[in-house]
């Protein structure tokens, strides 16, 4: 039998290239080559494609010049596309708009799903919609936070959430361009940041809490890992948290009452619904510590694949191997595409 050819599609132009390149790595060498034939393309920070050579290398050497076959010419030519795309133009539904015109498979959520879960304004509204538990939150736009009097503007958050509060872009990943603010000037400079990556900005609050997440797998009917706990040895998990080894420990799976553990999932579950998501995703939740009330964070439908990420380790406590749990993404995009190609048009 012929193996499948396997587009993987790492890089981009958002804040999350860096990050890309890491997973693409792992996904790279573990997938199982006795069944897939692995083809790598690459986007640059400009948006240019490289698809001949080798583009991994160009990107991780900082090239910005695009090269190669024009791409949609050669994602006709796959049976499958792996996006390993983090962030904006990768995760949120654009790109997988351009596979769904090329009529190729692709690994993970489609166009709709992909875009309610990058803008975390929309994640939360529907999250809200569909009954799941999540914590208070109010969104500013930058247009606003550069047009209104800034004292203002901070009193009203403060009044509403307290202090401490987490500021966050609403399209971005991996924790770039978010902040803990302790006092008024921290709040201050954390939406100025934040304005600098999105024209909406999520403000939180603060909950004193466990962090815990959840991998899920599936279609239609998909399926809940083992919980993995997450303790940043600072003070939140930041960019820095999450991609360097040994600023974090991972405690897997989470040492947490079955009950918690139950609620857990089966909220993973329902978050993953909620936004009609396929594939994989990572679900992440706060478990108060006071109160052990279990809060939804945010759904992830494009998480982290490199050796350290949680979504490949947690199917690995699960039981199911990295490679394995590649060649499983793969089946899944492709039966999801034999669905979809009944649908008349």
């Amino acid at each position: 039998m012929p193996k499948l050819r396997v587009g993987i599609i790492f890089g981009g132009c958002s804040g999350e290239h860096e990050v890309s390149l890491m997973s693409a790595a792992s996904v790279i060498k573990f997938i199982p080559r006795d069944k897939y034939e692995p083809v790598l393309i690459g986007i640059t920070k400009k948006g240019g494609w490289l698809t001949e050579g080798n583009p991994w290398e160009a990107l991780k050497q900082g090239t910005s010049e695009p090269g190669g076959p024009a791409p949609t010419e050669l994602l006709a030519s796959l049976d499958v596309v792996f996006p390993v795309l983090h962030g904006p133009y990768g995760e949120d539904g654009t790109i997988q708009g351009l596979f769904e015109m090329c009529a190729v498979p692709y690994v993970g959520a489609g166009v709709l799903a992909s875009a309610v879960g990058m803008d975390k304004v929309t994640m939360k509204r529907v999250f809200a919609a569909s009954g799941l538990p999540i914590a208070r939150y109010r969104v500013l736009e930058r247009r606003v936070w550069e047009n209104q009097p800034e004292e203002a503007l901070i009193k009203n958050v403060v009044n509403d959430l307290g202090l401490p509060v987490f500021v966050k872009p609403a399209n971005l990943g991996s924790s770039v361009g978010v902040s803990k603010a302790r006092n008024e000037e921290e709040l201050k400079q954390a939406l100025d940041l934040a304005c600098q990556y999105d024209r909406k900005v999520v403000i939180e609050e603060y909950i004193p809490c466990r962090e815990v997440e959840c991998a899920v797998l599936g279609n239609d009917e998909p399926e809940a890992s083992v919980i993995g706990e997450v303790v940043p040895r600072k003070e939140f998990y930041d960019y820095e948290a999450k991609y360097t080894d040994g600023v974090s420990d991972f405690i897997v799976p989470a040492p947490l009452p079955r009950a918690i553990q139950e609620e857990v999932r089966s909220l993973a579950i329902r978050a993953f619904k909620a936004i009609d998501c396929s594939g994989m995703a990572r679900v992440d939740f706060f478990i108060h510590r006071e109160t052990g009330r279990v809060i939804l964070n945010e759904i992830n439908t494009i998480p982290g694949f490199t050796r350290l990420s949680m979504y490949p380790r947690l199917w690995e406590a699960s039981g199911l191997s990295y490679p394995d749990l590649i060649d499983r993404l793969i089946t899944l995009a492709r039966e999801r595409f034999a669905e979809r190609r009944r649908n008349r048009i």
